[in-house]
């Protein structure tokens, strides 16, 4: 191995096939962690076709693999080349790798997938294994109800990483909300390594401000977005039918659709917009939490982020979650709700505009997330940042990385 400038190293493996969920975490923990250790950089792998649309900190950088998109069968095609499944992703396990044997990180960190997709990081892993790296799995506070995860994690062979491969697995959540292997049958060796750091706290850039939004809105309004969009039609959909009722919401809403969301889609709806005065409609933002700071209100399908984002802006907000292909946002909203952090509206698969109408009218009466106190709710990344202090400490390397903070 040759050697390489003084300053530890992150290596983060982001697991994405659709979607922004994933990019967006790992780009919030990368900004954390070179804000705080001023000699740190990060490197990000990830297939997103739109990572290049995200601003990135100094210091963080990122390697884009070829993407792959899951079907509705649950079956995996190229995103972009027209080549077999088979060869994007040996083509993204060996990216991986050279890139983590040049790079030579102090910590890596893996998002969600404890082996990658298909199994594309195991190699990589057992390699970094023996440099000393320390290896952590960094998971979502919900990924799934224990029901499908167990027999999925159990197919993919995900037990030896966890119990001889990994030495550490954070979980950007709380006990008290969810723990996201509950009910699955950890030997006690794999469940010492978890650490709940709390959700990840968002804020505005330096200064309050960040890219002057291309859409401006001077009264009231509330911010509607489905995240990415790939699968936020429905929403999008109620939403509008309750503005076109008799009986509309009392702000005007802004409508953001999402990258993800199907162009011919997004033309039906722009037609409804254009015809209602109190609708306004864009398709994505790169910065849409400076859009939600200045928001009244939020409607979304709530994904980790925006639930995040939610949180710590401190928005009333409905949460309209989707139930498919995974529970993970039904169950993290009706927790929430439970808790008073949010209002939960279930899809009932009617889709009443009253209905839509009636939950949106009471969202100015709702209370804010800050008067439910619940303590360590947004510390995960003065956490994530502590633990990764611990961990350049402890590499097992000849070679030790101590951060020095900024």
């Amino acid at each position: 191995m040759a050697s390489r400038a003084s300053g530890p190293r992150v290596l983060i493996y982001c697991h994405d096939t659709f979607g922004l969920g994933h990019l967006r975490r790992c780009r919030t923990i990368a900004h954390a962690l070179v804000e705080r250790f001023k000699d740190l950089s990060v490197m990000i792998l990830s297939g997103s076709p739109i990572i290049g649309s995200f601003d990135f900190r100094a210091r963080v950088d990122f390697v884009r693999i070829p993407g792959v998109v899951k079907l509705r069968n649950g079956e995996y095609t190229s995103l972009s080349l027209h080549i077999d499944i088979e060869e994007t992703l040996a083509m993204r396990a060996s990216i991986i790798r050279h890139t983590a044997e040049i790079f030579d990180p102090d910590i890596f960190i893996v998002d969600k997938e404890p082996l990658g997709l298909r199994g594309e990081v195991k190699e990589t892993l057992e390699m970094l294994k023996g440099r000393g790296t320390r290896l952590v799995l960094g998971l979502r506070d919900v990924l799934d109800e224990p029901a499908h995860l167990a027999p999925e994690w159990k197919r993919k062979g995900v037990m030896p990483a966890l119990r001889d491969l990994y030495d550490e697995i954070w979980v950007y959540g709380l006990p008290q909300i969810w723990d996201p292997l509950r009910d699955i049958s950890l030997p006690w060796s794999a469940r010492k390594k978890m650490t709940f750091t709390g959700y990840l706290r968002r804020s505005l850039p330096e200064g309050g401000s960040s890219p002057r939004p291309h859409v401006a809105i001077d009264e009231p309004f509330l911010l509607v977005t489905p995240g990415g969009g790939g699968d936020g039609e429905t929403l999008i959909d109620w939403v509008i039918r309750a503005y076109e009722g008799r009986s509309t919401p009392p702000w005007r809403a802004l409508l953001v659709f999402g990258p993800f969301m199907a162009p011919e889609t997004i033309a039906e709806f722009l037609r409804r917009v254009e015809g209602n005065k109190r609708l306004i409609a864009t398709t994505f933002d790169a910065h849409i939490e400076t859009m939600m700071a200045r928001a009244a209100g939020v409607v979304a399908m709530g994904g980790y982020n925006t639930f995040c984002e939610i949180l710590s802006l401190d928005k009333r907000a409905l949460i309209v979650p989707r139930t498919v292909p995974r529970m993970e946002q039904f169950i993290r909203a009706e927790r929430a709700a439970e808790l008073g952090l949010i209002t939960m509206l279930a899809d009932d698969g009617k889709h009443d505009p009253q209905r839509m109408a009636t939950a949106l009218r009471h969202l100015p009466q709702q209370k804010l997330p800050s008067e439910v106190v619940i303590p360590g709710l947004l510390d995960g990344l003065e956490n994530v940042n502590r633990l990764a202090y611990i961990g350049f400490s402890r590499r097992t390397s000849p070679r030790l990385a101590v951060a020095q903070k900024a």
